[in-house]
């Protein structure tokens, strides 16, 4: 979930250029289809046109899907997870794994009841095991950053029932020390001290310190249900703190207008220092001033549970969510496109699942690297067919 130092392969970079001429440099169907064949990035005829609901006609620059990616300590289970992010100072790929739980956490297994080392540092050659800590503090590990200090963040987003952990964003060296917590251990809340349910943390340019807070407005579909979540003071804001943890402001609440969020999920700061939003519940990506002013939304990236912006500006959004109940038609997996403007280039497309027929699965998190390979974290909904709590899609050639 970091800006990071990854960049698009020259080739690829080529392909999706020429597939953004093809798709808008043109006036007219018959145009476009002609400027694809010129190109050589699309096949399709005259009349063409790609379809970002189901990902038909949208070219998949990551056809090569290594399954059960990543190892485990000896002894160990996989559980689910939600969050993977590229370390900037190396290019490895930082993660976590919920302690064994299948489930997005609270009763049964999850890190309180079963206390082993959550968060991981992979080698994003081999999927060796670099770094492994974390064990006692959490709940059910959430979101994850790695900063440009090589520190990582991570969100916990339950509390467990002797009241004493979760609800809280925690600050890590690479070798595993505790250096700051933000909100009260256990406790919930919606002012300045508490968080409740925080989702994902992201550090600006300037180094304050911002999250995304609040995960159960997503089901409210109602004017009513959430007039009753806000009432009862369930969070949908984003929290801004000074880079010692000090609270400074904040922006949102559950709601379905700019500026408000159903379920703010994950945060990215593009290269101009805008801050994305992936409002989950909302299907959409709203972006903002580092004051929280906003300034534009993208619609086509489904139900995001999950974005990653590299350095050449472009977005990597993962739609874990969409079935035939809710986000209807939507096909879950990546899509891809250019930080400039509301268009997809490319989609990478999900497990077939008897679970989801017609959606398929796809997991909650994604990073990329610097060869432009992506990297996906299986949530609940995909674990099972996936196999394990990685996945790594290889660019095309490799």
């Amino acid at each position: 979930m970091s800006t990071s130092s990854a960049l698009i392969p020259k080739s690829l970079a080529f392909s999706i250029l020429a597939l953004v001429f093809a798709l808008s440099g043109c006036s007219d169907r018959s145009e476009t289809a002609d400027a694809a064949t010129a190109q050589g990035s699309l096949t399709a005829g005259e009349g063409y046109e790609p379809n970002v609901i189901t990902g038909e006609g949208i070219p998949n620059p990551n056809p090569n899907r290594i399954g059960s990616w990543a190892t485990l300590p000896e002894g160990r289970e996989w559980g689910s997870t939600a969050g993977i992010d590229t370390d900037p100072t190396d290019g490895h790929l930082w993660a976590y794994e919920r302690c064994a739980s299948g489930s997005a956490g609270g009763p049964g297994v999850n890190c309180d009841s079963n206390p082993v080392d959550p968060i991981f540092k992979f080698d994003r050659t081999t999927g060796e095991v670099l770094a492994n800590f974390g064990a006692g503090i959490f709940v059910t590990p959430h979101g994850i950053y790695a900063d440009e200090e090589g520190n990582v963040w991570v969100t916990d987003f339950a509390g467990n029932d002797a009241g004493t952990k979760g609800h809280q964003v925690h600050k890590f060296s690479a070798a595993g020390a505790l250096l700051m917590s933000l909100g009260t251990a256990g406790q919930p809340g919606n002012d300045a001290e508490h968080l409740n349910q925080p989702n994902d943390v992201i550090v600006g340019p300037d180094g304050s310190i911002y999250v995304a807070d609040g995960h159960s407005g997503q089901g409210m579909t109602t004017a009513e249900d959430m007039a009753e979540g806000r009432a009862e003071g369930l969070t949908g804001r984003i929290v801004k703190f000074s880079p010692e943890g000090e609270y400074l402001m904040e922006w949102g609440e559950i709601g379905t207008e700019h500026g408000e969020f159903r379920t703010p999920h994950a945060l990215e700061f593009d290269a101009q220092g805008r801050l994305w939003v992936a409002d989950r519940g909302n299907h959409r990506l709203e972006i903002f001033d580092q004051q929280g002013n906003y300034l534009e939304s993208r619609y086509l990236y489904g139900r995001i549970s999950d974005l990653f912006i590299t350095d050449d500006d472009m977005v990597y959004a993962i739609d874990s969510e969409s079935n035939e109940l809710r986000h209807i038609n939507w096909m879950n997996g990546v899509r891809i496109g250019s930080v400039a403007r509301d268009w997809i280039v490319g989609f990478i497309p999900p497990w077939e699942s008897d679970s989801r027929p017609q959606n398929g699965v796809a997991g909650e998190g994604v990073a990329v690297d610097a060869d432009g390979n992506v990297y996906v974290a299986e949530g609940p909904a995909s674990l099972a067919d996936a196999g394990s709590a990685f996945t790594k899609y290889e660019v095309s050639g490799m």
